[in-house]
């Protein structure tokens, strides 16, 4: 109950700051709209030379469209502004600031992880939402119990995946400060608009199991269709463990690197 109280209190926080200035919600909203427009642009033009591709009609994409809005949206809402302002540019470990989190008596990686929220990420989830919601009634089927349990642990797994990722390469930043590499990770990211099934095989393989930006995105989008099998399903959620329990190791072992600027 603590570290939710801490949670709330940190949201609320963040939204003062945030809603301060009138202008970040324009240009938000309007960041918001052009990351939908050009998504759905592409998947209209897409579909309009074609009925279906590998399997992935245009309904179909839709959906996997509106729950990578969806994880995005998650992403800039509470993952990003936390780790960015502990290992971005001029971040807390940077400038030294990272000692008196070190001092505060709760856990590290949960002060790193959720200190900092976004609440116009919002407006971008509400989108994504949207689009999950028209997909659906394209599709033209009734979603079971069954499958929309199946997909809110296949996005969990996705999201888990998703943060421990970033963890991870924000761990490196505690060895040397040249390592702040996530940037790479949302080149990659933009490859899971587009269902892994489009991509070659070895890369198809690549994306699900070693950078598995389709477990964020395919396959949460096939479990809300009824097209993920129960292996798939198993697999991913031990995947998505498996990465966020070495994430949180490497974190702390990189925290014993860490030196404060003032010894």
């Amino acid at each position: 109950m603590r570290y939710i109280r801490l949670i709330g209190q940190f949201m609320r926080a963040s939204a003062l700051g945030e809603l301060a200035y009138r202008v970040n919600f324009w240009l938000s909203l309007l960041h918001s709209l052009l990351n939908l427009g050009t998504g759905v642009l592409g998947v209209v033009v897409l579909f309009g030379q074609v009925d279906s591709v590998r399997g992935w009609d245009m309904a179909q994409t839709l959906t996997l469209l509106g729950v990578y809005l969806v994880v995005g949206a998650l992403q800039a809402l509470f993952i990003a502004p936390s780790l960015d302002a502990l290992a971005g540019m001029e971040g807390e470990i940077h400038n030294g600031q990272f000692d008196f989190t070190l001092l505060r008596p709760v856990d590290a990686q949960f002060l790193a992880s959720f200190r900092y929220w976004r609440p116009l990420a919002l407006l971008d989830l509400a989108l994504g939402l949207v689009v999950l919601a028209v997909a659906l009634i394209r599709l033209g089927q009734t979603v079971s119990l069954t499958h929309l349990v199946t997909f809110l642990l296949m996005l969990s797994a996705g999201v888990l995946v998703l943060y421990a990722i970033l963890l991870a390469f924000t761990a490196l930043v505690f060895w040397h400060p040249g390592f702040f590499f996530t940037w790479v990770f949302n080149g990659l990211f933009q490859l899971a608009r587009y269902p892994v099934d489009l991509y070659p095989g070895w890369l198809r393989l690549v994306l699900t199991w070693v950078v598995p930006v389709g477990i964020m995105t395919t396959a949460p989008a096939q479990a809300l269709t009824g097209a993920l099998s129960p292996g798939m399903l198993a697999a991913s959620l031990a995947l998505a463990l498996a990465f966020l329990a070495g994430a949180s190791a490497l974190f702390r072992v990189g925290l014993r690197q860490y030196a404060s600027v003032s010894s």
